[in-house]
């Protein structure tokens, strides 16, 4: 396709769409099993850049994989028969992969190398590396990619103390060293990120104890290959909702969500900013909480989303801001500025996207003030950032019809988390004429 989508405002969305798989569970799930001898199918696994990225790394340290249709057999001969990668471990875009698999690698006896894209290469990685190294690893001395991780001493010791940040990717990368240290560890989380790792280890085994912000992971048990089916990614859900509630007359079901609630902000807000929002037949899949979600068209009015709503919602606060900027009143977003460390700095990209479609926007350093109204069409840029890109598409759906389309440069940005994003798209609108 073309890197540069062309999107018109139009009438309601309506219709039924299973969004992809959970983006976070699905690297997990892949990982997980990866570490335990025998196999596993996972089914719904999402197929995209980010996954595949995390699948080719593993299979340089020895994991097979085979495809069929939705489903993934994953083939492995347990951590301790991992090999040494041949090559450099080639991460793509993916934070996650990079992060996760350095835990892996700390209990390894070899060197790994990561790296990845331009955008990868600008994220902070000392906040993995350095917990890493108290537990014995050795760690390269850079503050990005690339960089290697090598376990050849050991982890001689646990990890014991609270993390620098609230993230569930420097958590997960630190279980994942805790289950091949020596000793046990105390992980004590600063605030709340989302818990997929723990649950998913402890259910194939793992000894891991929660204890409010505390992790206790005690290592030596043996992992038990686990099937796994993964959840529609309530992140891709998110912009769907948050389109239908934008536009009058919309009325969107996302069948089989999960809606852990580790990861369920983007419902609080869009509930207190007055959106219609139903949850039905809430149940257990996997472990993990899922409902059908249904939204419908309604007015919306600013807010406040600060403190755990932040972390709660983090992913989904581009497009948040994209309600805000549709919503009667003013949203303040703050306690965010881990936002400027992601595939792009989204407070300043968020802005500058809102600002060109005529939102008056005030950026913070740990947040943004938006004015509500009408926001227009206009040409804006994805800066290579997948979710960008979608909560741009969400504007223009919405925006001022006698304004005109909207022209997204760089519009393939989404093949690293939804690559089924446009066709979607596409099919909501044919369904809703």
């Amino acid at each position: 396709m073309s890197d540069e989508i062309v999107i018109a405002p139009g009438g309601p969305l309506r219709g039924e769409l299973r969004v992809p798989g959970d983006k976070s569970i699905s690297h997990r799930a892949l990982i997980c099993n990866a570490l335990a001898e025998g196999e596993a199918r996972i089914s719904g696994l999402l197929d995209s850049a980010d996954c595949r990225s995390t699948m080719a790394c593993l299979k340089q340290w020895g994991v097979e994989f085979e495809t069929d249709a939705d489903e993934v057999l994953v083939r492995s001969p347990g951590q301790q028969s991992f090999r040494q990668a041949q090559d450099t471990l080639d991460c793509g875009n993916s934070g996650t992969s990079i992060r996760l698999l350095s835990g892996v690698a700390a209990g390894l006896p070899f060197r790994s190398w990561f790296d990845g894209d331009d955008s990868l290469r600008g994220r902070p990685m000392r906040r993995v590396l350095d917990p890493l190294a108290t537990m014995g690893a050795l760690v390269d001395v850079a503050d990005t990619a690339p960089f290697w991780v090598d376990g050849s001493d050991g982890l001689r010791q646990g990890f014991d103390g609270e993390l620098a940040v609230a993230s569930a990717q420097v958590k997960s990368c630190i279980v994942f060293a805790a289950l091949q240290a020596d000793r046990p560890s105390r992980i004590v989380e600063p605030g709340p990120s989302r818990d997929h790792t723990e649950r998913m280890l402890g259910a194939m085994g793992a000894d891991i104890e929660v204890d409010g912000p505390t992790l206790h992971v005690r290592p030596g048990a043996t992992l038990a290959a686990s099937d796994v089916d993964v959840p529609a990614d309530i992140s891709a859900a998110a912009f769907w909702m948050i389109a239908a509630a934008l536009i009058p007359g919309s009325d969107i079901a996302l069948p089989n969500v999960g809606v852990n609630p580790t990861r369920s902000g983007v419902i609080d807000v869009l509930r207190s900013m007055g959106a219609i929002v139903e949850l039905r037949d809430q149940r257990d899949v996997s472990g993990e909480p899922v409902a059908d979600i249904v939204v419908r068209g309604s007015k919306l009015y600013g807010t406040r989303i600060d403190g755990d709503l932040i972390v709660t919602s983090l992913d989904e606060l581009p497009t948040l801001a994209v309600a805000a900027a549709f919503a009667e009143g003013i949203t303040e977003i703050h306690d965010a500025e881990e936002l400027r460390v992601k595939e792009s700095d989204r407070i300043e990209t968020t802005s500058a996207m809102l600002t060109a479609m005529g939102v008056e926007v005030e950026e913070w350093r740990d947040g943004m003030r938006i004015i509500g109204g009408r926001p227009r069409g206009a040409a804006v840029d994805s800066h290579g950032d997948h979710r960008l890109a979608m909560a741009a598409a969400v504007a223009a759906l919405a925006s001022d019809p006698e304004s005109g389309p909207t022209t997204i440069r760089r519009a393939s940005a989404v093949e690293i988390s939804y690559p089924s994003f446009w066709s979607d798209l596409d099919r909501l609108r044919h369904v809703a004429i």
